[in-house]
């Protein structure tokens, strides 16, 4: 502030500052830390009018992208060994214009567009959750409470499903001018479930499919039992449903008039 610092006291404080939540480290609340075998390289190339119009996936021996149509632009995540980062970039911007047209041949065209290293931004993953999600005065939701990895995008669905239900649970308790403990341990309870269920389910895409994707030479082949899986009616669609949905999705019962 232009005075210096200034205390401001509240009733309840909510960490939603992300994965690198000042607020968690600052409540030292206890954490458990899990490291993806991954990470992930971000970039821009030029969409054009006749391009797909649907986010892409292209897998295939060492490569793994995901392509988010952005209207003029794809935003292209190029997902990457753990560690492998300083080793691509010491290979040089030429080999890496290189493997990315390989994994997406319509953009190949277009990697020139990739003039300079500052181009391409590393996100590195990583996978955690908060043991305890509270203490007295204080409440961490989203990212804050639980880092989710970029494995079917959930973090932003997730983190407003907590909002929903700390807003379900906490409305009177804030109202009233009281948060006991036991309200906000009451918020956790309700959504852990569903974030460990997602977090276990990114666990299993990156180790029975990332992994050997990115360690592979050659094409590889889907589990016959997720063939299986992707031909059964209905069933196909559950993945989707599950990263779209969450397990529990909690609904609005705040009253109409708020606080």
């Amino acid at each position: 502030m232009p005075g210096g610092p200034a205390e401001v006291r509240g009733l309840l404080t909510v960490g939603a500052d992300g994965r690198t939540s000042r607020v968690r480290g600052a409540a030292r609340l206890p954490l458990v830390e899990t490291s993806p075998p991954m990470d992930v390289l971000w970039f821009r190339l030029s969409r054009r009018p006749d391009d797909e119009d649907v986010v892409g996936f292209r897998l295939s021996p060492g490569h793994f992208f995901v392509l988010i149509n952005r209207g003029t632009y794809w935003q292209v995540a190029y997902v990457i060994a753990k560690g492998a980062d300083d080793r691509m970039r010491a290979a040089g911007l030429e080999a890496f214009r290189q493997a990315v047209g390989e994994g997406g041949p319509e953009l190949a065209d277009r990697v020139g567009e990739i003039q300079d290293w500052d181009q391409v931004k590393l996100l590195t993953v990583r996978a955690d959750r908060l043991r305890r999600w509270y203490r007295r005065g204080l409440l961490c939701i989203g990212d804050a409470a639980h880092a989710m990895t970029p494995v079917g995008g959930v973090g932003i669905n997730l983190a407003i499903q907590d909002a929903v239900e700390a807003a379900n649970v906490l409305w009177r308790p804030l109202k009233q001018g009281e948060v006991r403990i036991d309200d906000l341990a009451r918020v956790q309870r309700r959504r852990e479930i569903s974030t460990r269920v997602i977090q276990v389910f990114q666990g299993l895409v990156q180790e029975r499919v990332l992994r050997p994707s990115l360690a592979a030479s050659r094409q590889l082949a889907l589990p016959s039992i997720v063939r299986l899986g992707l031909r059964l009616p209905g069933v196909g669609e559950l993945p989707a449903r599950l990263i779209a949905l969450g397990v529990l999705r909690p609904h609005v019962r705040t009253p109409a008039t708020g606080l």
